[in-house]
């Protein structure tokens, strides 16, 4: 099994980094809008073309996303640069594109149970919600991202039916969304459900733009990219430093990082147009801000092939 580009033409891969929504609303200390919009500018600098920026969410439910459309009145906008914002239902539709947001991005968990605790609603509730947003999103002409959460398990129910996750891509098809992102909200994924939740969605929905998202919680997030290299898929959401984790999911942790994710891919042979050392001072600058060390592994140990003095390392005696 080989997980290089089959091709030329199949080597770039779409990192969406998720860390300033994702990542920072679940932090308790409210981090300052100037800051935010620091670490996006610096992750632009990097390379970095995607983005999940912030979330369009009542600041009563995420006082962390209270100043969503500051954030994204601050970043510095460059030709190619995609700037998406969670977007729960109407209201938050109207305010987004008053942000100007270049996509919009829904979620609808395939767990009943989660999505109870997510959005205290029914999955048919919450797909009702996208059925209003989606019209607001067409008017402007901004295009819709449907992510399934808990698309590989549920930490409430376990298994969670084949058939609900296919229920709600099929409803996002229908109201306009192209983009898919199917989301291991909690870190159950592993390679052999990654493979059966990717290939029957392909199959029933061919025409699906599909991303994956995943965490981890297990120690396999990266093991469960490289499945995907092999299923082909081209895009992946992560976190910048391993910033994340639900907290509507016991003992869930933080998103795949951003800077491990991008070593890996260029380790692979793939390209990201992402400077890897200039996204891991970003990483380190993540830690500083948050005030504790943060799981991401490439901004501490460096490049495989990064060399030391004898003389910088404790020698063995006797």
């Amino acid at each position: 099994m080989s997980f290089a580009p089959r091709s030329p033409d199949d080597r770039f891969v779409l990192v969406t980094e998720v860390g300033t929504r994702d990542g920072f609303q679940s932090e308790k200390a409210f981090i300052p809008t100037e800051i935010k919009a620091e670490l996006i500018n610096a992750l632009i600098d990097a390379g970095v073309q995607s983005f999940e920026v912030t979330s369009f969410v009542s600041p009563r439910a995420v006082p962390q996303m209270a100043d969503a459309s500051q954030v994204m009145a601050l970043i510095q906008r460059r030709p190619g640069l995609r700037l998406a914002g969670l977007v729960p239902n109407a209201r938050g539709a109207e305010r987004a594109a008053a942000a100007k947001v270049d996509m919009m991005a829904c979620f609808v968990s395939a767990s009943e149970t989660h999505t109870q605790a997510n959005l205290n609603k029914s999955i048919d509730a919450a797909l009702a919600d996208f059925a209003e947003m989606a019209p607001i999103a067409k008017q402007y002409g901004i295009p819709l991202r449907g992510a399934v959460a808990t698309a590989f398990g549920c930490p409430f129910e376990g298994e969670v039916p084949l058939d609900n996750v296919l229920k709600i891509v099929g409803a996002y098809l229908e109201g306009g969304a192209r983009h898919i992102t199917l989301a291991d909200t909690t870190g159950m994924a592993t390679p052999p459900v990654v493979s059966r939740v990717v290939e029957a969605t392909r199959s029933r929905f061919p025409d699906a733009i599909i991303a994956l998202h995943f965490h981890n919680t297990r120690g396999i997030g990266l093991a469960n990219v490289m499945n995907g290299l092999e299923l082909g898929i081209r895009e992946y959401e992560s976190s910048f430093a391993g910033l994340g984790g639900c907290p509507f999911a016991p003992g869930a942790t933080g998103n795949i990082c951003t800077e491990d994710l991008v070593y890996l891919l260029h380790e692979c042979g793939y390209e990201t147009g992402i400077d890897l050392d200039a996204l891991a001072t970003v990483a380190r600058r993540a830690q500083d801000v948050v005030g504790r060390a943060l799981p991401g592994q490439y901004m501490k140990a460096g490049p495989r092939l990064k060399r030391s003095s004898l003389e910088s390392v404790r020698r063995a005696v006797g």
